[in-house]
């Protein structure tokens, strides 16, 4: 067997094995309250399939024909339940990390939504530490502000100071508004610390291995089609179950066409035809047998078979051409070989005397054989006064033969 043969070989071999363990899985799947018996089913179905492929190309035309429609039948309604099983294993591998994309996705969008909430809680406690200190800071101001009044005592009569009542007033009120501010900033960091939490977990979730990483591709494919990822990855889904199980058939097939080849019985006469042709001789002498096998094949054509009584097989008729024993047959040889005797064969199933190489000047191979001689006369142009000339020469009891 050629590399390039049992390389074939193997290959089929492999996706085979894979599609029928991917086939035998989902229908496991598909059944669980009988996985063990169905896996034995589907294996046994699995092996069957491959076989009957490969006796249906080797003996198709020597099958009955209702007998091959049902075979054929057969493997194909197997092939479908084969890619249904890998459907089946694929889609439930896929709902298993779907579901896992799903629960990320929920815990993404949970903390996100608890993100929204601190960070809203920032925002207005940011708002409230500012208008606490515009308030300071106004009170403040009115501690600084001096007010007039009247004092005989100064030029003008008028003189500028500050209210105690005032001022003790905005006193208070900035120690209120400095305790208030103290409550909103510890409130404002409990807050912030929060955020910043749930953002790091966000951060984690976001950068985590997994899921993301395998329906990377398909998240993308979903936003680039507009689709959703389940309608994605049914049509990538598909899209394999129609190649997988097929191209393991197929690859059964040629795997066995390429042993066929390699063992020279796919179409030998023609390999002969092209080398009588073009005189080629073969470059490797590893092909010596086949060589052999197709010039037997080529010697039967020529020769026919036997119409004696003990019948001469092809590997007989071989080594009686083959006259040196060289192990191949010339022309010349094929030649002595009939004129030997070979000349009574018959022909590609016709009689001995429609041979190329029939001498018909020989009158006594053929003289006493009628339809020999009606032949003569219908298509090599004989005459019934040479016919009559011939009679006188030979013998004119046609009950038996001369040689």
């Amino acid at each position: 067997m050629k590399f390039r043969t049992l390389l074939l070989g193997l290959t089929a071999l492999f996706v085979a094995f894979n599609a029928a363990f991917f086939s035998v899985s989902g229908l496991s799947k598909l059944f669980a309250g009988a996985a063990f018996s169905v896996i034995i089913m589907a294996s046994s179905l699995e092996l069957a399939k491959l076989i009957t492929a490969s006796y249906l190309y080797n003996y198709w035309d020597k099958i009955n024909k209702s007998f091959r429609i049902y075979l054929s039948g057969a493997v194909i309604i197997l092939i479908l339940i084969t890619s249904l099983g890998i459907y089946g294993f694929l889609t439930s591998a896929f709902q298993d990390t779907f579901n896992q994309f799903s629960i990320k996705e929920k815990q993404l969008a949970f903390l996100q939504q608890k993100e929204k909430f601190w960070g809203d809680d920032v925002i207005r406690y940011d708002e409230e530490l500012k208008r606490i200190s515009s308030n300071i800071s106004t009170l403040s101001n009115a501690k600084s502000q001096s007010i007039e009044v009247r004092d005989t005592s100064v030029v003008g009569g008028v003189r500028r100071t500050i209210s105690t009542s005032e001022l003790r007033i905005s006193q208070k009120r900035i120690e209120v508004e400095e305790k208030n501010r103290k409550g909103v900033q510890s409130k404002r960091e409990v807050a912030a610390d929060s955020l910043q939490t749930i953002q790091l977990k966000i951060l984690d979730v976001e950068s985590s291995e997994g899921v993301s990483s395998e329906l990377g591709p398909l998240q993308y494919l979903s936003g680039l089609l507009d689709k959703p990822m389940d309608v994605i990855i049914n049509w990538f889904i598909l899209i394999i179950i129609f190649v997988f199980d097929p191209l393991a058939v197929a690859l059964v097939i040629a795997f066995n066409n390429a042993v066929m080849v390699d063992r020279g019985i796919v179409k030998k006469e023609k390999v002969i035809r092209k080398r009588e042709l073009y005189d080629e001789i073969p470059e490797d002498e590893d092909d010596s047998s086949i060589d052999k096998e197709m010039a037997m094949a080529h010697l039967t054509n020529q020769m026919g078979d036997d119409d004696s009584d003990n019948e001469i097989t092809d590997e007989d008729t071989f080594e009686k051409a083959d006259l040196n024993k060289d192990g191949i047959v010339t022309e010349e040889e094929e030649r002595q070989h009939y004129e030997a005797g070979g000349w009574k064969n018959a022909y590609k199933g016709e009689q001995y005397f429609k041979h190329k190489w029939f001498d018909w000047n020989k009158k006594e191979r053929w003289i006493n054989d009628t339809g020999a001689v009606n032949h003569w006369i219908n298509n090599k142009g004989g005459s019934a006064a040479q016919l009559n000339h011939f009679k006188n020469q030979y013998p004119t009891d046609f009950s038996k033969k001369t040689y």
